[in-house]
């Protein structure tokens, strides 16, 4: 049997916490597509996708190496 993972959502708040960037910066990383834009969760809502946070993520530390 195969077992599916449930995809986890960040909102605005958890991804400045797990980025440690600013507001501001964040919409500017994501203006110049240096990090990921958020999905449309609600009507009047977005959050991030936990795996394109967790590519970033990689992505940084590959290019740091």
């Amino acid at each position: 049997m195969l077992k599916q993972e449930i995809e986890k959502f960040y909102r605005r708040k958890d991804v400045l916490q797990i980025t440690g960037f600013s507001r501001s910066l964040l919409y500017s990383e994501m203006d110049e597509g240096r990090f990921p834009r958020p999905v449309r969760i609600a009507a009047r809502a977005v959050a991030w996708r936990g795996s394109d946070i967790a590519s970033w993520q990689a992505q940084r530390s590959n290019d740091a190496a």
